[in-house]
């Protein structure tokens, strides 16, 4: 119950602060976005969209219930010895449904900045935003329960989603630092997920543990730190929505999924059962798109933030 509400409170409060900025922008902080420009709204959407997108997914973490597999994969017994391997094609679907989803996405906005984008871009996203809350709980619940004839569509409709939403990010990514920040993202998020595939399998119980209460720590405190940043950001926006506070975050985040997607390798066989392997390849998913998310908000950081004097 603590991860469902944790979850749902991640993903609604910095929700908030978004629409709170889209309704008062008197600063034009948006990349690309100019007192009489004939597209602002567009661009300011887009800027908008590009937050939620960091901060929804920011967040993402506490919704994988990866606390609760750390506790259970801590008798190192094996309960699914070939979820893995069953999982592994389902996240590779999952991605290719994403990059649809994002490719959706950015076909409605002002790209490059200055064209006009479609309107309907903004309301489309927030509708998805809310589509991927229900559909997260129904396809959770279907796959922890076996229930793979009910999951599979719902998990794939919820990868579309999750696409559409992370465009926001992506579009703000490319403003900010060209196509050459989301191929960086792709292929260091690929490169992961080689090298953990590899050595995550063949992690010692004592290595593996270890490392998982590592991570668990370490989950923790990036929450925390998110809600200082979240709450923070309506006294102080500048000092913790932009510069060092979001380079640490976006650092820290990067490192911690890094971390994680070792121990997901380690964790999935000891946790699911070989007929749960679409609920480890959920978890396994959201693992590497959180780090995907968490690569392009440190560049973005880098990048000062997405501001442009």
């Amino acid at each position: 119950m603590w991860s469902v509400i944790r979850w749902f409170s991640a993903l609604w409060m910095p929700m908030q602060g978004a629409i709170k900025r889209t309704l008062a922008d008197e600063k034009g902080h948006c990349p690309g976005v100019r007192w009489g420009d004939p597209h602002r709204a567009e661009n300011h959407n887009l800027a908008v969209a590009g937050k939620m997108s960091a901060v929804i997914w920011g967040t993402m973490p506490a919704s994988s219930n990866f606390q609760n597999a750390i506790r259970e994969a801590q008798s190192s017994a094996l309960v699914g010895p070939n979820v893995v391997n069953k999982a592994l094609p389902y996240v590779g679907g999952g991605m290719v449904l994403t990059a649809l989803g994002v490719l959706g996405g950015l076909s409605m906005q002002p790209m490059p900045p200055g064209q006009a984008g479609s309107p309907l871009f903004f309301p489309l996203f927030i509708a998805a935003f809310i589509g991927e809350i229900v559909l997260f709980f129904m396809a959770s619940s279907a796959a922890n329960n076996a229930n793979n004839g009910k999951a599979l569509p719902l998990l794939s409709a919820f990868s579309l989603l999750t696409g559409f939403t992370l465009s926001g990010i992506v579009g703000l990514a490319y403003q900010v630092a060209g196509m050459g920040s989301i191929a960086t993202a792709v292929i260091a998020t690929g490169l992961t997920f080689v090298i953990a595939s590899v050595v995550g399998k063949k992690m010692s119980d004592s290595v593996g543990q270890a490392l998982s209460a590592v991570v668990g720590l370490g989950l923790i405190g990036l929450i925390i730190a998110m809600v200082v940043q979240f709450i923070g950001g309506f006294f102080a926006p500048e000092m913790f929505q932009q510069g060092t506070f979001e380079l640490m975050i976006a650092g820290f985040g990067t490192v911690l999924f890094v971390g994680m997607a070792f121990v997901d390798f380690y964790t999935m066989p000891r946790t699911y059962r070989d007929d749960q392997y679409l609920a480890g390849a959920l978890g396994m998913y959201l693992t590497y798109i959180n780090l995907f998310v968490f690569i392009l908000r440190l560049v973005i950081a880098l990048q000062g933030g997405g501001r442009r004097d």
